[in-house]
């Protein structure tokens, strides 16, 4: 189960992450102005800027990797007491510890009639840490592009805009900010 988890997210993260850095690799020695509070600042280089977004996502790649997925298997409160009753001689502790590492989850060997569930807090909160940095790289894209240091292709499949056509907005990048942030409100909440 954890590995399922964490595979299927690692996998697209891991294919953003890639195409982060090559950017930022294609574009090292590309010059541009950069900015603070969204004013002109000193210069810097489109490849360091997309370096930043790549090395935050490699952090949390790397804390994704070793993020625990936690289960139980202590009966009712946690002290195997109706197991014990049952079969006194067994080491219960050991099946336990057995029976939740084979479903790929790692044995919390202390809880109460529940596991407690701070790794899914934990993991949430990873989550929205990934989020964010996804929610800053496309606001600054949506800024690059309106300071036309990228443009965007025209599709005649698609409108520009609904009221300028010979435009092109940057709705997957405002988009790509809303739905991160709508995530993010249900994460905080579920981690809660």
């Amino acid at each position: 189960f954890q590995d399922a988890v964490e595979t299927n997210i690692t996998e697209h993260l891991s294919l953003v992450y890639t195409t982060i850095k090559a950017l930022a690799l294609q574009t090292k020695d590309l010059p541009m102005l950069g900015r603070t509070h969204g004013q002109p600042a000193s210069p810097t280089t489109l490849g360091k800027e997309m370096a930043n977004f790549a090395y935050r996502l490699q952090r949390q790649l790397e804390a994704l990797r070793i993020q625990p997925f936690l289960g139980k298997f202590g009966g009712a409160v946690g002290c195997y007491n109706a197991l014990y009753f049952v079969y006194p001689d067994t080491d219960w502790v050991t099946v336990g510890k057995t029976f939740v590492e084979r479903l790929g989850l790692t044995y919390n060997p202390f809880t109460t009639q529940i596991e407690p569930h701070d790794y899914i807090a934990e993991f949430s909160h990873l989550l929205v840490r990934i989020n964010n940095i996804l929610l800053g790289f496309s606001k600054d894209l949506w800024s690059y592009i309106s300071l036309n240091y990228f443009q965007q292709k025209v599709l005649e499949s698609e409108t520009g805009s609904s009221t300028m056509p010979h435009k092109v907005n940057p709705i997957y990048f405002e988009n790509a900010e809303g739905n991160l942030g709508i995530a993010n409100a249900m994460l905080e909440h579920f981690a809660a």
